[in-house]
């Protein structure tokens, strides 16, 4: 996955998202969509205007500090991954997953150094011992890196950020109820094919008139066109989508997010080396706090302007 950014500062708002259940994506959050296994992840309300930053940890679960914490954490990543890592025009090292690694150090009272390494080379480079994590957008069980289809045996944190499926429609077609296998009976989506969202649709939208397209941007533009009443698609590259000139500001939104698992439901991570289970547990507790203290919404805000969640 390879995505454009830009950087922008916006007011901050802690919303939670959860996915226990089929659920509402809005109002209500026990209220059943009627679909068994299509999950639209719950968005509770919020002031008019507010964005929504999703939360992915349990409250009800407490991580205690590890007593005792390696001193120096050596992170690699790639940097062309924008907006979570990438080089700004003065050549410096930037994005999400920087910040994000220099938080988890500040909380561990630790030193974080960052090497940047080819997205293919990044797990051989942990295995090799030339760094401690990666950081770099990976997926539990992603083989980045593995070169000749070769496994490297490493373990995951906890998910920092997941990256949910999302409705948008055109503007005079806004409204404030998700879209529901029920409520688009007979409707267009657009999507692109042969991906997960035209698999998801097949499954849980049977009643919609879906149209496939080679890929996201042509399917994007039979919306903008009003060819089609709503298109569906990945939620992160639609909230750039959204604020970037080739929308020609058509579109906005539907209500709610979704995860359904096996299709949606995968999360961002950091990898480390198997065995390192003292320093996974270290990392999984400075992203706790570094979520429950605002610092993770101030840079989810900071990186991702237009909430995807």
């Amino acid at each position: 996955m390879r995505l454009i950014g830009i950087l922008v500062l916006t007011l901050v708002s802690f919303l939670t998202v959860t996915v226990d259940s089929p659920r509402a994506a809005e109002g209500d959050p026990a209220k059943d969509t009627g679909t068994p296994g299509a999950t639209a992840a719950p968005v509770f309300r919020a002031p008019p205007d507010a964005p929504v930053i999703p939360n992915f940890w349990d409250a009800r679960v407490r991580l205690d500090k590890p007593t005792e914490i390696q001193r120096t954490i050596r992170f690699l990543a790639s940097d062309d991954f924008p907006p979570f890592v990438f080089r700004d025009p003065a050549g410096r090292l930037t994005g999400f997953n920087v910040d994000l690694a220099r938080a988890i150090c500040d909380e561990l009272e630790a030193i974080c150094t960052l090497k940047v390494e080819p997205f293919e080379n990044l797990l051989q480079s942990l295995a090799a011992g030339e760094g401690d994590a990666v950081i770099a957008g990976l997926e539990p069980g992603a083989q980045a890196g593995a070169k000749g289809g070769a496994e490297v045996p490493v373990i995951y944190s906890a998910p920092y950020l997941k990256l949910p499926a999302r409705f948008v429609v055109r503007k005079e077609d806004a409204t404030e109820q998700p879209l529901l296998p029920e409520t688009m009976q007979g409707k267009w989506i657009s999507v692109a094919a042969d991906t997960a969202h035209a698999d998801f649709l097949k499954t849980f939208f049977p009643d919609s008139r879906v149209a496939t397209y080679p890929d996201e941007q042509k399917a994007r533009d039979a919306l903008r066109r009003g060819e089609v009443d709503a298109h569906f698609g990945d939620g992160l590259a639609l909230s750039y989508w959204l604020q970037g000139t080739s929308s020609v500001n058509c579109c906005v939104f539907a209500p709610g997010p979704w995860l359904e698992p096996g299709y949606f439901d995968h999360g961002l991570t950091i990898a480390l080396r198997a065995k390192s289970e003292d320093l996974r547990a270290a990392i999984n507790y400075a992203l706790q706090q570094v979520n429950d203290d605002g610092r993770f919404g101030e840079l989810y805000l900071r990186y991702f302007p237009i909430s995807f969640y």
